[in-house]
């Protein structure tokens, strides 16, 4: 085999997009030639970590997102001078068009200003477009006798597309004349896809969010369902352009599905099935457009009817299929996938502890946060009862035989009933909630003991479990005895005695479940056991709910629904609303403070202010007291003795006329 050391650059247009991302994540961990390799597995193997891996740069649409891992460069916004010259720099220039149709001129302008530039490549150049099945949309059968003849590349020149992708066949046909110029300088090829499905999902994303929700009773297929999709999986697509690129065919134009013949009707059953009840139900075409998640694009993508083969694929490349024959074959595979990319995984939480500890009231807060799933051992059987009941009544059992299922269900059921809600698609998507049970280590080794493994090996010290059953947390909630009495008897009476919390039975309760002795197996070692071990939070210490999410983590769903957004907007906007009336208030406050301090301030200074005046006054005023006791006062006292010993009749007026003499004599 040709040495293949030297890694290749290769540039995608919008690696953020679901379409480029996965085929160019796919391609960054190959190595360069590897699908040249005919040897055994184990030497491609070897080969592969040797040798030179594929360098992904590509535009991203979102310069806001978080950088692609596989990316070693990535572009955004830039000028088509910048860009041309990013293009220059790479061996392979991959174009997506399958997704976004405003590329479509991008694409064709890329082709034509690489072709420009063709004297000056340091080296050869692949141009590879992904186009869509949709140019095929309108193209008649090979036979018209018989329909079910696929169509093949042979077909090519017959293919008619839909009359909204008539811009895409105008780019299939200009890529490959550019291409037939210099064929060693510049070399183009045009792969049709088939709708593409795999990993996070994109076209069929609908179903499977819609199924794994669960929300509806069914999921609905847009119009009859009878058309049959041609498709391929993501990786399956990401193996063709490796193999273009690795082998460099002579034939420049290919078909890319995969050998199903599936209809629509078939793929959404399927995913209804893997991820939901199966139920679908047939809705017409026009009410997709009220989902908002199916555009006008998305829907013409689904109506698409056609019989196709890639023939070229086969026969001229050492394509290694994944997922060959299609996506419900491998449903469960793919289900995986998207479950994984998504990171939509379960989050399985058990509760232990005794009665009244909170376990119930924590795991309500849990399941809320989480959007989990309460199983509570009286409601399931309540649940499971009362449909028996249904169930009797329409088969028009006696009263005797419903009150004796009844009083079975209670003591021999109960497992058997705890053990169907946790295998329940509901728990197995999102998760579970198990609220104080199992309470006993027998209990748990028969709950979540695998009926599917073979009979457990009387030497292993580890019990079989199932996988799906088994909680991946566990945390017992831990009180005193005095602090469980003393929240029992603040309970209302008729709260009590519903929760059959009255001191006798909650006496009797307490002291059932302190009854095991150090040398029994508790329920808390059976997940020791299996190295699942339990955390002890003390709940009059700790608080549990935020201690408990800070243990699990995140929750790993699709986040909040758009009426929980729309909630939480308001919650938010309430609560901004409320902080500024707050604040208002305090400043107010504030605000009065202020006046009553400056007021405050203001008396203490005016009595200040008086008092300095009036020693100011006191102080200017005895020089004047001097004076007149000194030179006025004498001869003041002296007229009026004088006035006393003559007594005239006018007191007032001789001692005026006194005090004018004796100032003149002075």
């Amino acid at each position: 085999m040709a040495n293949h050391s030297c890694s290749k650059r290769v540039f995608f247009n919008n690696i953020d997009s679901y379409s480029s991302k996965y085929i160019a994540q796919f391609l960054s961990s190959c190595v360069v030639g590897e699908s040249l390799a005919n040897e055994e597995e184990e030497d491609k193997q070897d080969q592969a970590s040797e040798g030179a891996r594929f360098q992904i740069v590509g535009t991203v649409a979102n310069k806001g997102a978080k950088k692609q891992r596989f990316a070693l460069e990535e572009y955004w916004s830039v000028s088509r001078e910048e860009l041309l010259q990013y293009l220059m720099q790479c061996d392979v220039i991959v174009y997506n068009i399958t997704e976004h149709t405003d590329l479509i001129d991008e694409a064709t302008w890329a082709i034509s200003a690489l072709h420009s530039e063709i004297e000056h490549f340091g080296s050869s150049k692949i141009f590879i477009l992904l186009s869509t099945i949709m140019t095929w949309a309108m193209t008649k059968p090979a036979d018209p006798d018989d329909p079910d003849i696929p169509l093949t590349e042979d077909d090519y020149k017959r293919r008619r597309p839909h009359p909204n992708f008539k811009e895409h066949t105008s780019t299939e046909k200009h890529v490959l004349k550019l291409g037939k110029t210099k064929k060693s300088k510049l070399s183009t090829y045009v792969v049709t896809s088939g709708l593409q499905y795999g990993m996070g999902e994109s076209m069929f994303h609908f179903f499977f969010k819609t199924a794994w929700l669960g929300e509806l009773s069914s999921i609905p297929v847009f119009g009859p369902g009878t058309n049959v999709i041609p498709a391929i999986h993501i990786h399956d697509l990401a193996r063709v352009v490796q193999n273009i690129i690795d082998h460099k065919p002579k034939t420049h134009y290919f078909l890319a599905v995969d050998d199903s013949k599936n209809t629509f009707e078939d793929i959404v059953k399927a995913i209804a099935s893997a991820l939901g009840s199966g139920q679908i139900e047939k809705v017409p075409k026009e009410d997709a457009c009220g989902t908002k998640a199916i555009t006008e694009t998305d829907l013409l993508y689904l109506s698409v009817n056609l019989q196709t083969e890639s023939v070229f694929l086969k026969d001229r490349l050492n394509l290694c299929w994944d997922y060959d024959s299609g996506i419900v074959d491998n449903i469960f595979r793919v289900v995986e996938e998207y479950k994984q990319s998504r990171q939509l995984l379960p989050i399985k939480i058990c509760l232990l502890g005794p009665p009244a500890v909170g376990k119930s009231s924590v795991a309500v807060k849990l399941c809320r946060y989480y959007k989990l799933h309460h199983i509570n051992v009286n409601e399931a059987i309540n649940e499971k009862v009362k449909q028996l009941e249904e169930l009797l009544e329409s088969s028009e059992k006696t009263q005797e035989n419903e009150e004796t299922l009844t009083g079975q269900l209670d003591e021999q059921h109960a497992m058997h009933i705890i053990r169907e809600k946790l295998n329940s698609m509901p728990c197995r998507n999102q998760g579970f909630v198990l609220d104080g049970y199992p309470k006993t280590y027998t209990q748990a080794k028969e709950l979540f003991h695998d009926a599917n493994m073979e009979e457990e090996d009387a030497r292993s010290t580890t019990p079989q479990y199932s996988k799906v059953l088994i909680p991946g947390f566990v945390f017992s909630l831990e009180a005193t005895d005095e602090f469980l009495k003393e929240r029992v008897r603040s309970l209302p009476q008729n709260v009590a005695e519903e929760m059959h919390y009255t001191q006798e039975e909650f006496t009797e309760s307490l002291a059932k479940f302190r009854e095991t002795s150090p040398e029994d197996e508790s329920v808390l070692d059976y997940f020791d056991e299996l190295e699942i071990h339990p955390e002890h939070i003390d709940v009059e210490s700790v608080a549990t709910v935020e201690k408990i999410i800070k243990t699990v983590g995140r929750p790993m769903n699709y986040g909040l629904s758009p009426e929980e957004m729309q909630e939480k907007r308001k919650r938010k906007d309430d609560e901004w609303h409320q902080q500024l009336k707050k604040e208002d208030v305090e400043k107010e406050l504030v605000e009065n403070d202020k006046m009553a301090a400056l007021l405050d301030e203001w008396n203490r200074n005016m009595v200040e202010v008086k008092k300095q005046e009036q020693e100011l006054l006191e102080t200017r005023s005895v020089p004047m007291r001097h004076y007149l006791m000194k030179y006025v006062m004498p001869t003041v006292t002296q007229g009026l003795v004088d006035c006393c010993k003559v007594k005239p009749d006018d007191p007032v007026d001789f001692l005026a006329e006194y005090l004018f003499r004796n100032n003149s004599d002075d």
